[in-house]
């Protein structure tokens, strides 16, 4: 029965890409509308999407397969939406990605903002946070945490090597005092001689907490660990990098695909509203992401170093043996990069340009440099900014040209390595497929199904879209997962007569909080393969985690984000949601 077990298990995939649309066929094959045919498609990339039976970007091209099909769209028009300004924005920030990671400059600014932090546990744990979530910002949180996690694990064995040295010699101490006592005759010259070797700090020294000399149970998973101290440090360590790798990515649209395809999707749908740019999401996230982070420090810190909250700001009687041990290891390695290279300043200087040029483009509480184009108006976007500085850097000379040589800042195969050609798909997919929902009118009657949601306080009702989608989030991408929720929480704000950005934007940044489970996104994985933590470990943090985030959401979009983006009123962008001319399954 187990083999049986087994061989079916090993088969789960097929089995369900064979299983799922047979089983859910009687939807358009019964009902014979295309609300139930549009239901079917969307049921049905659900469920590849959750169990990636397929691949992510496989499943997203089948709207171009069953739209056709079913008679809802023709396939030109399910063409033109899988490629979209999303698209040219993405091509132009992975070009700047690419020249940042070629040329070593995120690994120059982590150790720089981890030095100048300080190497105590808790400084250690807030240092390598910030760092992660500066990066996060304009990498993705994937390869944010790739980077970051060689240099943090290399920060650890250093550390646990200097505890373990120190303690050694307390030991050889020890027991030189010991020897010694067993060959004086008196009491009085034994006092005097231990009174002479405590002359010597180092000897003589005690471990700063009374758990550091506690032991763990012997086992191959923990052998490595001298002490539990040594044990909970590694665990904190690595889930600020898995954690602060997703949280940073909050603060800016290209930070995580996920705000890009919102973002998309109110252009698309929305093409009236001008609220969602880079400066005003910038202003509304980076408080959001400021609390979230700082909570999740001093949560992780609790959770796996104790209730000692003085010295996670400092230590007593000055710095210790481990703590000037990873000083010296980071320096180290700080100053091995030598000064910063002719090609490590270009790309600082076009990221800075491209920074300040996507904030000030229109930034909402004060005219922007769009403005100066006004027979133009929304003719220009943050991803004309991303190509015009992108394209740079396959121009500008990398080194001093030669007649026989000219080397670029990047080439177009660096480019193809990191460009997610997937993600592309995916996006253009969950276009086709919030379309689709659209012109069958499935998202209406979705709507019409979910208005009893209305009679409940708006708070409570955004409350509940956050949490459900923070549940999905788990086990599903977060392309993914906001492609799916989109296209029926904008028709649900306006059935319900509230600002669709009221509900869309908490929903948004929710499903970035996927920290329960190694596979919930790949910086928990990148995080858990390095052996220091359990499956219990990643869901305990992650769920007060996830309490945390959802709370500092709702706090935000009930305080400065209802003014920022006028959420109290209904726009004159959003049309009325007529429920009356709906299609019911």
């Amino acid at each position: 029965m187990r083999a049986f077990t087994g061989g079916l298990w090993s088969y789960r995939n097929l089995l369900i890409i064979i299983l799922t649309p047979l089983l859910i066929l009687p939807l358009p094959l019964v009902i014979k509308t295309q609300v139930a045919e549009c239901a079917y498609t969307l049921v049905l990339m659900a469920v590849f999407w959750m169990t990636e039976a397929l691949p992510l970007s496989v499943t997203a091209l089948l709207p171009a397969l069953l739209f056709p099909f079913f008679g809802i769209m023709k396939s030109s028009v399910v063409a033109t939406m899988y490629f979209k300004d999303f698209h040219l924005l993405l091509l132009g920030v992975i070009c700047l990605a690419t020249s940042i990671e070629k040329w070593g400059l995120h690994r120059r600014i982590a150790l720089k903002l981890v030095t100048m932090i300080g190497v105590n546990p808790g400084m250690l744990m807030l240092g390598f946070m910030v760092g992660c979530a500066f990066l996060s910002m304009w990498l993705s949180n994937t390869s944010t945490a790739a980077m970051v996690m060689p240099i943090a694990e290399a920060v650890m064995q250093q550390v646990m090597s200097a505890e373990g040295e120190v303690s050694q010699h307390q030991e050889m101490a020890v027991n030189s005092i010991y020897n010694l006592a067993l060959q004086l005759e008196g009491g009085e010259l034994l006092r005097q001689t231990l009174t002479i070797i405590n002359t010597e700090p180092v000897i003589l020294s005690v471990p700063e907490d009374d758990n550091v000399t506690e032991a763990l149970p012997s086992s191959p998973l923990n052998s490595k660990y001298r002490n539990n101290r040594d044990h909970m440090m590694c665990k904190g360590l690595s889930l600020c990098i898995a954690y602060s790798a997703s949280i940073g990515g909050l603060t800016t649209l290209p930070g995580t695909s996920s705000n890009l395809i919102f973002a998309e999707y109110i252009h698309q749908f929305y093409p009236d509203c001008k609220s969602i740019n880079f400066g005003n999401w910038f202003v509304f996230c980076l408080p959001v992401c400021i609390i979230v982070l700082f909570s999740a420090w001093i949560w992780l810190y609790w959770l796996f170093l104790g209730t000692n909250f003085r010295s996670m700001l400092c230590s007593r009687g000055g710095q210790s043996e481990r703590e000037i041990a990873a000083a010296k290891l980071i320096k180290d390695q700080y100053n091995a990069l030598g000064p910063m290279s002719q090609q490590e300043i270009i790309t600082l200087v076009i990221f800075f340009i491209m920074a300040v040029l996507w904030f000030v483009r229109e930034p909402g509480f004060m005219p922007g440099w769009a403005s100066l184009f006004p027979e133009y108006p929304g003719y220009a976007t943050d991803a004309t900014v991303a190509l015009l500085l992108g394209v740079l850097f396959f121009i500008i000379p990398a080194n001093r040209p030669t007649a026989d040589n000219y080397d670029a800042m990047i080439t177009w195969k660096e480019f193809q390595a990191c460009m997610p050609w997937e993600i592309c798909l995916l996006v253009g997919g969950g276009f086709a497929l919030a379309e689709g929902a659209k012109v069958s009118g499935l998202s209406s009657w979705v709507a019409e199904l979910m208005t009893p949601l209305g009679s409940l306080p708006v708070l409570a009702t955004v409350t509940i879209a956050c949490i459900l989608v923070t549940c999905i989030t788990e086990v599903a991408s977060n392309p993914a997962t906001i492609t799916i929720f989109l296209p029926i929480l904008a028709p649900l704000a306006e059935a319900i007569n509230i600002n669709p950005l009221y509900m869309l934007i908490p929903t948004t940044l929710s499903v970035s909080f996927a920290f329960l489970l190694p596979v919930s996104n790949p910086p928990n994985a990148i995080a858990f393969a390095y052996g220091h933590l359990s499956i219990i470990d990643m869901v305990k943090a992650g769920l007060g985690l996830n309490i945390i985030g959802v709370l500092a959401v709702l706090l935000a979009i009930s305080t400065w984000g209802t003014s920022l983006f006028a959420l109290d009123t209904y726009p004159d962008w959003a049309p009325i949601h007529d429920l009356t001319n709906t299609t019911g399954i």
